[in-house]
């Protein structure tokens, strides 16, 4: 487990401009679906398009995010008990 953490985590900074990217598509998707709204659905259903799409990046970078900061407690705790 501890070398699927490492490799999830290895560059939390890249994992954070992946989950801002994705972030950013969800608002561009949140975006679409209110023009959908005032204008022809057609927007909507693109803008649930790139919801979904969104949603997958968000969490790929926060999977990153999330390993690293989870291998860098499992490393700190095991390195307590040797000493």
């Amino acid at each position: 487990m501890n070398n699927l953490l490492a490799k999830l985590g290895q560059d939390p900074t890249r994992s954070l401009m992946i989950f801002l990217r994705g972030l950013g598509l969800f608002v561009l998707g949140l975006m679409l679906i209110a023009l959908g709204y005032f204008y022809h659905h057609v927007w909507q259903i693109i803008g649930l398009f790139v919801l979904a799409f969104a949603c997958v990046i968000a969490a790929w970078g926060y999977i990153g995010i999330f390993a690293n900061r989870w291998f860098n407690i499992l490393n700190k705790h095991s390195s307590n008990n040797k000493n």
